[in-house]
């Protein structure tokens, strides 16, 4: 491959990560007009469309997805492969994209402001969101998930954390309506739940099988909005051992039971999962949720 085509990939790369001319420019230090001019250069050498143009900004086509794959771990490999030769083989840094669900925030946060602090070289990119980011078409480098194992192709798959569940209330909402001790005495209780009535979630699962769908009173799309509903006392709720030990003023009504349990993944593609940084990064997360497990025993 020459100089000119790696330069022209690795500005679609940008432009495909980024969504725009002007952000590629930025990130690469360039003038726009040479990211049109490569990006253009590139698309004739391929005799294909790499993106769709729009007033917004550049999508990738399903051939521009694919390049933004190879790109990504090319980009990666290469950067250890001149660290390697400078004599810097074990050094982290460049950019590090880490994506989970905005409910894992609290837990992961610290450990990975942690590890930011501790590798200065490194640019951190923290996303969160519903969707699965693609670690094959290079959108992290590493994923933190929850509930069954990953089965996606290509992708390392670790276990992080198993994080238990348990049902708590505000002392505002028991003061109004009592405690209950058992699963019996649930009957008539109202409940936060989750909005879609398809959920995922162990625990929400289980309390469809046994709570009347009118007995959840407060809905919520989002697990932050359903915390927050419980702690005003809009309902019994659930809420992971590790978050509700950070409110003291939620009192348990029923401990975590197996069925509940949630267990949390470290997944990396195996393009990227040798680089120096992502190990550093997956090395210092197992560390962390040792503590993790310390701190909220089952």
């Amino acid at each position: 491959m020459s100089i000119e085509a790696w330069d022209e990939i690795r500005t679609a790369y940008h432009v495909a990560r980024l969504g725009t001319v002007s952000g590629a420019a930025s990130e690469l230090g360039v003038h726009h007009a040479t990211v049109i001019r490569h990006v253009d250069a590139l698309e004739s050498r391929l005799g294909t469309k790499l993106f769709q143009r729009h007033p917004r900004g550049y999508t990738a086509t399903e051939a521009g997805r694919d390049l933004l794959q190879v790109a990504q771990a090319t980009d990666d490999q290469f950067t250890q492969l001149v660290g390697r030769l400078k004599g810097r083989g074990d050094s982290v840094t460049g950019e590090l994209v880490i994506t989970s669900l905005s409910i894992l925030s609290p837990l992961l946060l610290p450990a990975i402001a942690r590890f930011q602090i501790d590798h200065p070289g490194v640019l951190t990119r923290y996303l969160t969101g519903e969707r699965l980011f693609r670690l094959e078409y290079g959108e992290a480098h590493v994923a933190i998930r929850a509930g069954r194992a990953p089965d996606q192709p290509d992708n390392v798959v670790q276990k992080l954390y198993l994080s238990r569940t348990g049902m708590y209330a505000a002392q505002s909402y028991l003061d109004r309506r009592g405690q209950p001790d058992t699963d019996a005495e649930l009957d008539g209780h109202d409940f936060v739940g989750a909005d879609a009535e398809d959920s995922r979630a162990p625990f929400y699962r289980w309390l469809a099988e046994r709570v009347p769908r009118d007995r959840v009173v407060f809905r919520a799309s989002d697990a932050r909005s359903g915390k927050y509903a419980v702690l005003e006392g809009a309902g019994i709720g659930f809420l992971p051992t590790w978050e509700a030990a950070q409110h003291p003023e939620l009192v348990q009504v029923l401990p975590p039971r197996d069925e509940w349990d949630s267990q949390l993944w470290l997944v990396t593609h195996v393009d990227l999962h040798r680089t120096a940084k992502v190990q550093a990064l997956l090395k210092h997360l197992k560390s962390s949720a040792q503590g993790w497990s310390a701190a909220n025993p089952s």
